[in-house]
């Protein structure tokens, strides 16, 4: 007879609910591959001063408008093939219609280029003593512009990295403090109902029935013109949360009213808990994975107003660089026909929107109890 040990059955694995989450969204193959683009473009806003080949307000007037340099890798000279990463730099030509100089590449000159350069110290993130990064050239005054450069000659590839920061920084920390706002007053108001959550709901309302864009207009140009490029980067960070609460703010509120009846949510408040104990340490952690996915969606919202406002020049100014304020050198058609590049910022936007949205809709579909 066999022993007792060994005809048991085999205990069942219990997984928490995040771990669950967690392996239903990675079968939604599209939402892991936005996942991984969402996590690069915060590495790269992490790690700019590494990643920037130079400091973005440095400026050349020489190169205005200089087209970008494709970094190669292979060399063919007199000794044969070998691997030398290189740009190659510019001859100056005159355009007989416009009548202008303009700068076209000269594939006979070669500018090495040097991965982990040295360079002049610097502060990663603005605490981290560095003194290298991740590619530069050999000569400082060789000129070096990927993505090519702006009218005044500065590299577009080091703005676009520095002004990633911001975007991206700008939606994280607006919809953390929408989702401060909407999970105090969705919560309160789900929870205890009746008047109180009549008037928020009428708040809500009213605040979701205002033009979008004419508000963020008047809000933005009621800012101090004398202010801090930091005290305008808050403000705007402020404004938008005080309005991109209202969407989480209702969704936190349905899942009160429903929860509010259940038996767990009786149960505490037979045994004396405290409302803001059976909020905050009962009702909200029950749809966590809810608020993350509703969080993430939100996310785009305010990267698009912050690009917007500062597209149209209410937002943020110079010399804070953000996708908005480098879209800014696009708003002339005649300066796109000759230096197309300027709208690489859009091209960014577009890329994180579009992931931002896919992860969300990955993470709702692998939050929702009842779905397949």
């Amino acid at each position: 007879m066999p022993p007792l040990a060994e005809t048991a059955p085999p205990r069942a694995r219990r997984e928490s609910q995040l771990a669950l989450m967690w392996r239903r969204f990675r079968q939604h193959q599209l939402a892991v591959v936005s996942l991984w683009i969402v996590v690069a473009f915060y590495l790269v806003a992490a790690l700019a001063e590494f990643l920037a080949p130079v400091d973005p307000a440095f400026y050349s007037a020489r190169y205005t408008y200089a087209p970008p340099q494709g970094i190669n890798f292979i060399v063919n000279d007199e000794n044969g093939w070998r691997f030398q990463p290189h740009v190659n730099g510019y001859k100056s030509e005159i355009d007989p219609a416009a009548m202008r100089r303009t700068f076209v590449i000269d594939p006979e000159e070669i500018i090495p280029v040097r991965f982990f350069a040295p360079t002049e110290p610097y502060r990663l993130a603005g605490f981290i003593p560095m003194s290298v990064k991740l590619m530069g050239v050999e000569n400082p005054r060789d000129p070096f512009y990927v993505l090519g450069a702006d009218r005044l000659g500065r590299d577009l590839l080091s703005r676009l990295i520095h002004g990633t920061r911001i975007s991206l920084s700008i939606g994280l920390a607006g919809v953390t403090l929408s989702l401060f706002f909407g999970i105090i007053i969705g919560g309160f108001a789900g929870y205890y109902g009746g008047l109180f959550d009549s008037a928020v709901m009428r708040v809500i309302e009213f605040i979701r029935s205002m033009p979008t864009i004419p508000l963020w207009l008047g809000l933005a140009a009621a800012l101090p013109k004398d202010w801090s490029a930091l005290q305008t980067y808050f403000a705007i960070t402020i404004i938008l949360s005080l309005i991109g609460w209202t969407e989480l703010a209702r969704v936190v509120r349905g899942r009160f009213l429903s929860l509010r009846t259940e038996d767990f949510v009786t149960a505490a408040q037979l045994d004396g808990a405290s409302d803001w104990r059976i909020i905050t340490r009962h009702m909200v952690p029950s749809f966590t994975s809810h608020i993350i996915a509703a969080a993430t969606l939100a996310i785009p919202g305010m990267i698009l107003a912050e690009t917007a406002l500062s597209f149209l020049g209410l937002g943020l100014q110079p010399p804070i660089v953000s996708w908005g304020t480098l879209l800014q050198e696009a708003q002339n058609i005649r300066t796109l026909a000759t230096a197309p590049w300027l709208l690489t910022p859009g091209i960014c936007v577009v890329v994180v929107i579009l992931a931002l949205n896919f992860f969300g809709d990955g993470l709702r579909d692998a939050a929702d109890p009842h779905g397949r």
